[in-house]
């Protein structure tokens, strides 16, 4: 009993002694800054709809991962489309520090900033490896953060669909001559690809495709792969599904942070924001990569959807006007060029590679 007593005794003397050096300490043990520590709590407007399959729920697993990786010390509060701002004004409202962060895709920026398509996808671009080798180890991530740090913004790549489809068509494609004329939805840099080619592209939000479709309103629509299409039902709508996604070989999906917001961070903090958005990039990747997998067997034998691939004659010439069209989009300004060169440049060097890796 008595070395007992000896050894409590000496433990809280020690204890007052840390607590009289450090005048931290409260009697229980606890330090002030423990049973003080400010909870920081940031806003995160996303472009998706709440809760959407793999591109909302992937913001979702953005913060839970901020939230997690920094103990409870930033806690991030999700806000789907038209919850808090409209989908396209997400960026903004970054900017000016509406909100803290945002989930989206960078080319929904092209109107004001045309280089940014290069950040998410171009038609026959890099893939989803090859765009995360270029912005995490080939510079791509220093030009993107150079091109929106005028406007307030601090970008990361954080997620990625992967290669995505061509499309659902209510007709065959045999030739470049069923291109004529089609009416097909596809926004941003495809549907300019689709229009030189002598098509007529439609911007249509996705909730109103499946609509568009079965009406006959349009001949032929994309939204993003076997994932997502299964779960809006378009295999109702159109039997003929074609690959490959030629517009957008490997979607990157970006998180926004205000540079205000990040600088108020302490170094660990941001540290930790930026590794969260890292973990949500790879999650989200192996996430469709799995999924469309397993959804495209379900279209093929479930739905009896008829899986094509494009011609080679509409392939190829996609493929001539795509690169023109990409060119002109790194003309505006010596910034533009010096990404167009970049993306160019890395591009070019992983061809030989990618018909190595890509042989089995």
């Amino acid at each position: 009993m008595k070395r007992r007593d000896f050894v409590t005794a000496a433990g809280a003397a020690t204890l007052l002694t840390a607590c009289g050096e450090s005048n931290n300490c409260d009697p229980s043990g606890s330090t002030k800054s423990e049973q003080t520590q400010e909870v920081i709590k940031w806003t995160m407007a996303t472009t998706w709809p709440p809760g959407f399959q793999g591109l909302g729920t992937g913001a979702e697993y953005l913060a839970e991962q901020i939230n997690l990786l920094s103990n409870g010390r930033i806690k991030v509060k999700v806000y789907g489309a038209g919850e808090l701002v409209p989908a396209l004004q997400v960026f903004d409202a970054v900017s000016s520090g509406s909100v803290e962060m945002g989930h989206g895709a960078a080319y929904y920026w092209k109107g004001k900033l045309p280089a940014a398509s290069f950040f998410a996808s171009v038609p026959f671009g890099l893939n989803a490896q090859e765009m995360n080798s270029w912005l995490l180890k080939g510079g791509g991530l220093e030009l993107w953060q150079e091109l929106y740090a005028p406007y307030n913004v601090i970008p990361m790549p954080a997620g990625n669909t992967d290669l995505q489809m061509a499309g659902w068509f209510n007709k065959e494609i045999n030739n470049l001559d069923d291109i004529q004329g089609l009416k097909m939805r596809i926004p941003g840099l495809g549907g300019e690809v689709l229009k030189r080619a002598g098509g007529t592209p439609e911007l249509i939000a996705g909730g109103e495709i499946f609509s568009a479709l079965e009406l006959g309103r349009i001949d032929a629509a994309e939204f993003v792969g076997p994932y997502n299409d299964l779960a809006l039902g378009f295999y109702k709508a159109a039997k003929f599904y074609y690959y490959p996604g030629w517009h957008e070989p490997g979607t990157t999906l970006e998180a926004m942070i205000n540079q205000q917001a990040m600088a108020k961070l302490p170094n660990d903090l941001q540290e930790i924001v930026r590794t969260a958005c890292l973990v949500a990039n790879a999650d989200m990747l192996a996430e469709f990569s799995k999924q469309n997998s397993d959804a495209l067997k379900t279209l093929v034998e479930k739905h009896e959807v008829q899986v094509r691939r494009l011609p080679e004659d509409v392939l190829n010439k996609f493929e001539e006007i795509s690169k023109q069209l990409v060119a002109e989009q790194g003309e505006h300004n010596e910034l533009s060029k010096r990404i167009y060169q970049s993306y160019l440049d890395f591009k070019t060097s992983s061809l030989e590679w990618r018909k190595i890796n890509q042989s089995l």
